[in-house]
């Protein structure tokens, strides 16, 4: 197990400050971090939080899974390595497709 909790489904409206003080009724709190659009700013609905301790982290998960926060019923549990992603393919692909005509034909 680990201290470090993954929170989703937080109100949009949340951010890391909300999120320290939720979880600090349960422990000390080393970090806690909203994830945000890069492009807009607004919040993507869930988070990490790192609390002092594992013992601080269960509390905290079996004390807020399922509270509904804004209308919404968070989602807390251990936080599980960001898996490789695959690398990106298509978009604009290089190479001949064929068809048209050969610019180097001779007439």
């Amino acid at each position: 197990m680990g201290n470090k909790l993954y929170v989703g489904n937080l109100p949009y409206s949340f951010r890391d400050q909300d999120l320290e003080q939720t979880f600090s009724a349960f422990g000390a709190v080393q970090s806690a971090k909203v994830m945000m659009e890069r492009d807009t700013g607004r919040s993507k609905g869930f988070g990490f939080v790192e609390m002092g301790s594992e013992a601080e982290a269960q509390a905290a998960i079996e004390g807020t899974h399922g509270q509904n926060m804004g209308g919404r019923d968070l989602v807390v549990n251990i936080a599980r390595p960001m898996e490789p992603r695959p690398p990106r393919s298509g978009g604009f692909g290089g190479g001949n497709n064929g068809g048209g005509y050969n610019r180097r034909s001779s007439y």
